[in-house]
């Protein structure tokens, strides 16, 4: 089994192999790894290491590898100045109590150890008799010392106050606090302050030994003592605060699990084959992307049991060559971005350590994978705000390698001369109105139903009219559509629909004449309904007429082929890995192109949902979605989760979208993304869309105080006179009250450049709140 299903021949429109524009060299017999593109894991051992590094289940949009989750969940910070006085306060009350214990003031505190120690040790007048009832005040001295400095340190949260007024200061000033800590506590040792010294050494027999043993019996005395003040201080000093998060730092995984000894192919009786591609990994010969590729083939396998002789026979006989895409490529070109293909993650910028974003996920990477792309996503920013450079092209990135790895089908629409990687980084490039092109764009989406073409092409062309129905396009499109497929077993090509639809006698009557020699009467009396109802008030076909007329420009001779005798690319073909990228002639024919954006969202929507196999997740990414949506592919966007597959569309304003269809497009997309700079009407539907959330608020009042005594009086009138203002009193109001995650004008002014609000939803359901990030290549 050189290939699973995924990787069998893939037909698209004309029936060939769909192969890159330049295609790359196929490597033959037991080829090396592919030269390692920007962005990519290193081969050999620094391979093996990458593989190994964790990758812990986390929130939506989170990067998991190398991810270390908080260890706790802290609530926002206190202010410093109250966590500083707390700690302080606490201490001096740990001190006075503990004081007055220690030194008599108050009564009856020893009676629990006297209570429990037997009455010989003790006189009449409660002192002890000898050593060992003062052994016993001795330990029940540190035993309350103990229980008050715990509950006192977690009254005043010395911990926290340490971790954020020294430790965070840095390594040094860590090191520094500890270090008087220890000293400070040894001091008290020392000095007999605490009675530790008293309790381990004063109880020993020095008049029986001699001076040396004396000597060295202090020495352990005062080793065994301070020897765990030092190394508690130690261990202090050389915390590191789980919150904070630094490099991913690899960690072998269990043997069980480890990622680079294929021991579930052991387990399943290849061991050989595991040998294998773990020998592949360790000579350097395998990628992320041949990695991935084997992992989605071992899971085919482990679906359908009766591959495992094949898939065993291609490892052994290409390594890590095995099952791979129909193009041979086993890696892209280059890359822009950053990528995980085992967490099948794209990394697009960090969430910023502020306030604005919850303490959980400052400071970690945010990335986007098939889990919160199957809900799709909107992203609105005005020209150069980097929606096409940080966010449109390292998710078509990713998933072109995903698709490598036979894991998804990716379709990107965007304007000839957008910078979205080399040709030969795709099987599929269509260039509308370039004669040079090699591939065509089928205009009926690949369907042979009438009906269902007709539909399509109704979105398409009448999706925007004002005043047009789409259903009476639809319908008027089958009532011509319908009778030339049934006399010439196909679809008409862009030229003999316009012809048909502004009902040219000769075309009408050639078409009529077919049908009557194949004896179709029915489709006869489907284009006289037509011919009658042409030039009715409402008649949709003069309008179509007017936009299939766009198509039918000396620019577009020879594409939109229906003859068969094309290479015409159809969106039938997402049940492939495909990576397909279609150009589009913005510049020269501007009206032309929305239609054609149009009408591959309209095919897209149809034939995700239409997919007999839905084990690939297919995308669909729009540079620029502009005048490209209708009320039926909004809804059809919002079907799209429940059939593995997603779009992305960008906008440079949601004035591009019909009004009436904002609020709806805002509802059906999972993840929303504004950059920086959207205006404020943006901004507000943004705000709208990501709701409320509560908040605590302090409201501060000034009161000015009114002295009754004449000497209180004087000394007021005369710090007023200092310091020029009045003596007022401060009233504190703490309330929870309901505010906008992210208000308009927040959205439109607060978000520096180079930044994005996004929010993500899962397939699941699960949901990460609105985060500012800072997205990669911003300084």
């Amino acid at each position: 089994m050189d290939t699973d299903g995924a990787y069998q021949e893939q037909r698209v429109g004309g029936g060939r192999v769909p192969r890159p524009a330049g295609p790359p060299p196929v490597p033959a017999g037991t080829p090396a790894a592919p030269p390692k593109p920007g962005y990519a894991p290193g081969a050999g051992p620094a391979f093996a290491e990458w593989l190994r590094v964790p990758r812990p289940k986390a929130e939506p949009g989170t990067w998991r590898f190398g991810h270390r989750p908080p260890a706790r969940a802290e609530a926002e910070p206190a202010q410093d100045r109250a966590l500083l006085s707390g700690a302080v306060i606490s201490f001096l009350a740990c001190v006075l109590v503990w004081s007055l214990l220690t030194n008599g003031y108050i009564p009856k505190v020893d009676v629990p150890v006297k209570a429990l120690t037997p009455q010989s040790w003790w006189r009449l007048g409660d002192d002890p008799v000898d050593g060992r009832g003062v052994a016993a005040l001795q330990a029940y001295a540190l035993l309350i010392t103990g229980v008050l400095v715990v509950w006192f340190s977690r009254l005043g949260s010395w911990s926290l106050a340490f971790d954020r007024l020294v430790a965070a200061r840095g390594p040094v000033a860590r090191v520094a606090g500890a270090t008087a800590g220890a000293l400070f506590v040894l001091m008290l040792i020392w000095t007999k302050t605490l009675t530790v010294l008293g309790l381990v050494g004063d109880h020993l027999p020095y008049e029986d030994m001699s001076a040396g043993t004396q000597t060295l019996v202090a020495y352990l005395v005062y080793i065994v003592t301070g020897l765990p003040v030092v190394v508690f201080f130690v261990r202090l000093a050389r915390r590191t605060d789980g919150a904070k998060r630094g490099p991913a730092v690899p960690v072998p995984a269990p043997a069980a699990e480890d990622p680079v000894a294929w021991n579930e192919l052991r387990a399943a009786g290849l061991p050989e084959a595991a040998e294998r591609l773990a020998g592949e990994i360790g000579a350097g010969r395998m990628n992320d992307v041949d990695y991935a590729r084997i992992r989605r083939a071992w899971e085919s396998v482990r679906a359908d049991p009766g591959r495992a002789r094949a898939f065993a026979q291609a490892v052994r006989d290409r390594g890590a060559a095995a099952c791979v895409h129909p193009s041979g490529a086993r890696d892209l070109p280059e890359r822009a971005a950053r990528h995980d293909l085992p967490a099948r993650q794209v990394l697009l910028g960090t969430v910023e350590d502020g306030e604005r974003n919850p303490w959980a996920r400052r400071g970690t990477g945010l990335a986007l994978d098939p889990d919160v792309l199957g809900t799709s996503l909107l992203a609105v920013g005005p020209s150069g705000s980097g929606k096409t450079r940080r966010l449109v092209r390292p998710v078509v990135e990713t998933l072109a390698l995903q698709a490598l790895a036979g894991q998804a089908a990716v379709i990107v629409v965007a304007s000839a001369g957008t910078p979205l990687g080399p040709d030969t980084a795709y099987d599929v490039v269509v260039r509308v109105g370039d004669p040079d092109s090699v591939y065509d764009l089928d205009l009926y989406g690949g369907t042979t139903d009438p009906d269902e073409a007709a539909s399509l092409l109704a979105e398409a062309f009448a999706g925007d009219v004002p005043g047009t129905e789409v259903r009476r396009a639809a319908t008027a499109l089958a009532q011509l559509l319908g009778p030339f497929h049934a006399a010439h077993g196909r679809f008409p090509a862009v030229p003999e629909l316009r012809e048909l639809l502004d009902q040219v006698p000769a075309a009408l009557d050639a078409l009529r004449t077919a049908l009557e020699d194949a004896g179709r009467h029915v489709m006869l009396r489907e284009l006289d309904a037509r011919a009658r109802q042409y030039g009715a008030p409402g008649d949709p076909g003069p309008a179509l007429a007017d936009r299939v007329a766009l198509l039918d420009r000396p620019a577009f001779a020879g594409f939109f082929d229906t003859t068969g005798q094309g290479r015409p690319f159809s969106l039938r073909s997402l049940e492939h890995p495909l990576r397909v990228r279609v150009d589009l002639p913005e510049r020269a024919h501007a009206e032309a192109s929305r239609i054609l954006a149009r009408l591959l969202l309209a095919q897209f929507n149809a034939s995700a949902a239409a997919r007999a196999d839905r084990s690939l997740f297919a995308f669909l990414a729009f540079d620029d979605a502009s005048h490209t949506l209708t009320p039926e592919t909004v809804r059809g966007v919002q079907r799209l989760r429940s059939a593995n597959a997603g779009v992305l569309l960008a906008l440079r304003t949601l004035d591009d979208v019909p009004e009436a269809l904002r609020t709806p497009l805002l509802g059906a997309v999972g993840c929303r993304m504004a950059f920086s700079g959207v205006t404020t009407w943006d901004g507000k539907r943004f705000a709208e869309a990501w709701g409320t959330e509560w908040v605590e608020t302090r409201d501060v009042t000034h009161r000015t105080v009114f002295a009754d005594q004449p000497l209180t009086r004087a000394v007021h009138a005369f710090r007023k006179l200092i310091t020029g203002k009045a003596v007022t009193t401060d009233a504190v109001t703490v309330r929870q009250v309901e505010r906008e995650r992210w208000s308009a004008s927040e959205l439109a002014h607060a978000v520096p450049p180079g930044h994005a609000v996004l929010s993500l939803t899962s397939v699941r359901g699960e949901r990460a709140a609105p985060l500012l990030v800072r997205l990669a290549g911003t300084s």
